[in-house]
């Protein structure tokens, strides 16, 4: 048996530049920001994990390197529950659900897994009483922006190309931008091909109202997050809207699974988004897909950054029974997927994933590069 003590827990925040600027609702991005977790044990066992930015990653990171290092050293890093256990008690109990302390966690938590699966020998879908079946994926991530719809579409045949057979429309921009894309989209896309839309919180409720019957029109099988989530009210004057037309979907902004219990309570959204890198982890992503399996909502993860979060969702929605989609990144300009990780997954040609085989996560890390890609200030989105 090895010594699985937590001897060390280090943030590693990393910024890599786009080489073209990408437009959408949250507005331009010129970089991608990131928090790399890595935790060592005793016997030397090595696990990494990715905690979103949330906007703030020096933030994160010295939450990581402070608070939590001193809560979590010298724990059993096979002991996940045990662990956020004492992070719900010593941190949640006085701060709330506090995103730069949740984000801090969640990459933590993650790297706790791989750290189980290595010392283990086992891809972390077999630690999660999973199975390694195909798990039906679209292209997201930093795609399909405000371009012209001739544009749009042409990237989303390209995706389509490569094996994807459900694509992410971005929706946030003026209504008839909106509306002109997703009818190009929908003419232009194979009948076979699933159009999903994202307002990326952008939306009133009469935008809602008028978007509805557009994109019922371009068969889109949701409008996944019109609104915040704390916007209480607008969420309940769009359930009924959305009702005959389709299902609202949210989720990669909350915190914790309390966050996504109120979202449930609304009775609004009938697709649960959680983001592994934010959400407090794998740990909390299960209580999270057994939250939603109680009233039969599918779940389908936000993809993030690095190719850390890419596997641990594959390895989870493999593990679920209630799985619907997970978010591939369809951006073709992303070094912390494709130069800092190992391969994260594998397009196959009916368009699913796998998860991988590897121990734990699967996912080999370069640290030089990201050692040599350090943050840079300012903010990514403008």
């Amino acid at each position: 048996m090895k010594d699985l003590t937590i001897a060390s827990i280090e943030a590693l925040p990393c910024s890599v530049p786009l080489k073209q600027a990408v437009t959408q609702g949250l507005g331009s991005v010129s970089k991608r920001d990131t928090v790399i977790v890595k935790v060592t044990t005793a016997d030397g066992l090595t696990g990494y994990g990715e905690s979103y930015n949330g906007r703030a990653p020096l933030a994160v990171a010295a939450t990581i390197d402070t608070t939590l290092r001193d809560l979590l050293t010298g724990m059993d890093a096979s002991a996940t529950t045990e662990v956020w256990a004492r992070f719900e008690s010593r941190v949640l109990a006085n701060h709330g659900t506090c995103a730069a302390c949740v984000c801090a966690m969640s990459g933590i938590d993650m790297a706790l897994w791989d750290v189980k699966g290595k010392a283990l020998g086992l891809p972390l879908y077999r630690l999660l009483g999973g199975a390694a079946r195909p798990v039906p994926a679209y292209a997201g991530g930093f795609a399909l922006g405000y371009a012209a719809p001739a544009a749009v579409t042409e990237e989303a045949l390209a995706q389509v190309a490569l094996g994807y057979r459900a694509v992410k429309l971005r929706l946030g921009d003026s209504l008839s931008s909106d509306s002109e894309r997703a009818r190009a989209m929908r003419a232009a896309l194979p009948a076979d091909v699933a159009l999903l839309a994202d307002a990326n919180c952008r939306y009133s409720v009469d935008d809602v109202r008028a978007m509805l019957p557009v994109l019922a029109d371009a068969g889109a099988g949701w409008l996944e997050e019109p609104f915040p989530p704390y916007a209480d009210h607008l969420w309940r004057a769009a359930a009924s809207l959305a009702a005959p037309y389709l299902p609202l979907a949210a989720g990669e902004n909350c915190y914790t699974r309390y966050e996504f219990q109120r979202l449930l309570d609304l009775g609004a959204v009938s697709v649960v988004q959680p983001d592994l890198s934010r959400c407090g982890g794998i740990t909390e992503a299960l209580r999270i897909a057994a939250l939603a399996a109680g009233p039969g909502l599918p779940v389908c993860t936000h993809g993030c950054h690095t190719g850390l979060n890419f596997a641990a969702s594959v390895h989870y929605l493999a593990s679920i029974g209630n799985a619907r989609y997970f978010e591939a990144d369809g951006s073709t300009d992303n070094p912390l997927r494709t130069v800092a990780c190992s391969a994260s997954y594998e397009l196959i040609a009916d368009g699913t994933v796998l998860p991988l085989e590897g121990p734990g996560l699967g996912v080999e890390v370069d640290e030089d590069y990201i050692r040599a890609h350090p943050i840079t200030e300012g903010p990514a989105w403008h």
